[in-house]
């Protein structure tokens, strides 16, 4: 399915959220707290955006890594990566299995993909793994809001399907956007089961009323 919507999957992103997803990804690469010559690592990384977001705190004396099990997902970053100048190790590879030996990295991260991964606490446990102690682990995902629920749940369930079809050409895969959101536990929730995964300090916000949250974790030293 992501190898399918892969094309159209930057434009699609961009209708859907009124162009903001963007700027939530470089408030994800701002919580990740990193510097000049630091190492991120980007998992479920699409077409690369928060990797990019990443390259730009880390600038070309660091390295960032980033991963997706979607071959044609893992291409276009790669692509889109060279357009621009960057240096971005991009592999495909299995979130729940990540290709690195522990505390490789200063920073994991994770953008509308952690819901995807077939067991949450492995994921959440192996990015904790690869972040050196004090590193942060941040996680960007849709929520569901309590004080938008009804509008909400009219453009997940109605118009998202059918921007899918439209522009994408598949409103099966956008169909399934809104059924993972449910499925995807709550801040409170989430936040408790990073802690779990041996994450310290561990924090969220809601972004855009609440359609979206930002977490953020260090790895306990």
């Amino acid at each position: 399915m992501f190898d399918r919507i892969a094309p159209r999957y930057d434009l699609l992103n961009r209708a859907m959220t009124a162009g903001l997803d963007g700027r939530w990804r470089r408030a994800a690469a701002a919580a990740a707290d990193l510097a000049a010559g630091d190492r991120a690592l980007d998992c479920c990384t699409g077409t690369g955006d928060l990797a990019l977001a990443l390259s730009d705190r880390v600038t070309s004396s660091g390295r960032v890594a980033a991963v997706d099990f979607s071959e044609r997902m893992a291409a276009l970053a790669r692509q889109k990566a060279v357009r621009r100048g960057r240096a971005i190790d991009v592999q495909v590879a299995d979130a729940l299995a990540l290709p690195f030996p522990g505390g490789t990295f200063d920073a994991a991260t994770v953008a509308f993909g952690i819901r995807n991964v077939a067991d949450l606490d492995r994921g959440l446990a192996e990015m904790a793994r690869v972040v050196r102690p004090g590193g942060r682990v941040v996680i960007l995902e849709i929520t569901t809001p309590e004080r938008l629920r009804r509008f909400y749940g009219f453009w997940f369930d109605r118009v998202v399907p059918r921007l899918g079809r439209l522009l994408g050409r598949d409103g099966a895969a956008y169909s399934y956007l809104p059924a993972s959101v449910r499925r995807f536990p709550q801040p409170p929730e989430l936040a408790a089961r990073m802690a779990a995964a041996g994450l310290v300090d561990v924090r969220w916000r809601p972004l855009a009323g609440g359609i979206v949250a930002l977490h953020h974790g260090r790895v306990a030293r």
